[in-house]
């Protein structure tokens, strides 16, 4: 059995990166992994645009660059090899939107992990460069250790923020097993 429109948590989000990125905005991939959001957001940003791409793992970085030199859009991309905690340090203009992938690399070293205690610093730090009516995505894998820890912690801090400053959402499979991944949205609301 084939579905089309409601295929997985991944088609999903990029359907959502498609929607909400336009030319010339300023973006943030919190986890660029094997870059695969990275050369959609690089795309999506065009040559007016920015992307800022954080990850821990200096393989991460380096499989992201590769993909973006194969592209020739590495120049609108600024690889960050750090923590996303640390987006305070290097980015100071307002985001249009960030997303995060939690869990682990891909066909990398599954005991290098995304961690909630610095997610959420990130999250929280991400929240604050987020223009008016911004958006966060968060994609959180739940399947590996640390990752339920990783979402109860992130929900329990998405669940306290103020109603009147940010609409959060949180979409799921239901009915698929091994435990499916979650995605949170979350809008900056506007001062109007």
């Amino acid at each position: 059995m084939r579905y089309k429109k409601i295929r997985n948590t991944i088609s999903l989000s990029k359907d959502l990166l498609n929607r909400f990125v336009k030319d010339g905005d300023i973006v943030v991939d919190a986890t660029v992994g094997n870059g695969n959001d990275t050369l959609i957001l690089s795309k999506l940003v065009g040559s007016r645009g920015m992307v800022y791409g954080f990850d821990i793992q200096e393989e991460a970085i380096a499989r992201t660059r590769k993909l973006l030199e194969e592209n020739n859009l590495l120049d609108r991309v600024y690889l960050i090899h750090d923590s996303h905690e640390k987006i305070d340090e290097y980015i100071q203009e307002p985001l249009d939107l960030i997303v995060y992938n939690l869990g682990y690399l891909p066909r990398g070293d599954k005991r290098i992990i995304t961690r909630a205690d610095s997610t959420l610093t990130s999250v929280s730090k991400a929240l604050e460069l987020l223009k008016e009516n911004g958006i966060m995505l968060i994609v959180s894998y739940i399947g590996h250790p640390g990752g339920l820890e990783e979402k109860i912690a992130l929900e329990e801090y998405l669940g306290r923020l103020d109603q009147g400053q940010f609409n959060v959402l949180r979409s799921e499979f239901l009915n698929q097993k091994n435990m499916p991944p979650l995605i949170y949205l979350i809008e900056k609301s506007s001062k109007e």
